[in-house]
C-alpha cells in the first residue's frame, strides 16, 4: 500500500466565515494556520482533527455547488469519531445544526447519524 493513513481532507466552501466558524467552533477543530491567498482571492484554513488527520477549508470565488442529491460519484461524506453519540447530537442542535435520527450500522453494530456543513455538505458522527 502507497500509504498507511489520511493526511488531510480538503473542502471548499461558499462563505468562507460562516464554515470557518462552523469547522473551527461548532466542531471544535484547532486552527493551525490561516491563509489568504490574493492571487487567487482565496482563503486557505488549516485545521487539526487529531494528531495526524487536518482539514483544509478553502474558499474560492464562484465555485459551483456540490451535486448531493440524487448523491453524484465521488466523495460521499466525511466520518468523525465520537466517544458519546448523544452529547454530539446535543452539542450540534445546541448550535443549531439539524441531525438525523440515529442509525445502528448492520455490520459493526456501532450508532451513528448524519448532519451537514453549511454547504450541505454530509458530514456523519460515529461512535466509537
Amino acid at each position: 500500500m502507497l500509504s498507511s493513513q489520511i493526511h488531510h481532507v480538503a473542502i471548499i466552501c461558499s462563505d468562507y466565515e460562516k464554515s470557518k466558524m462552523f469547522y473551527s467552533e461548532i466542531l471544535g477543530f484547532q486552527i493551525l494556520r490561516e491563509t489568504f491567498r490574493e492571487a487567487r482571492r482565496s482563503y486557505k484554513l488549516d485545521l487539526q482533527v487529531n494528531s495526524s488527520v487536518q482539514i483544509e477549508l478553502f474558499s474560492f470565488p464562484n465555485s459551483p455547488p456540490r451535486p448531493s442529491y440524487p448523491e453524484a460519484c465521488g466523495l460521499r461524506h466525511l466520518a468523525f469519531a465520537v466517544e458519546n453519540l448523544e452529547m454530539a447530537i446535543d452539542h450540534l442542535r445546541f448550535h443549531g445544526v439539524e441531525t438525523e435520527g440515529i442509525r445502528i450500522d448492520e455490520f459493526t453494530q456501532k450508532r451513528f447519524t448524519f448532519f451537514q456543513d453549511p454547504d450541505g455538505l454530509p458530514l456523519e458522527i460515529y461512535e466509537m
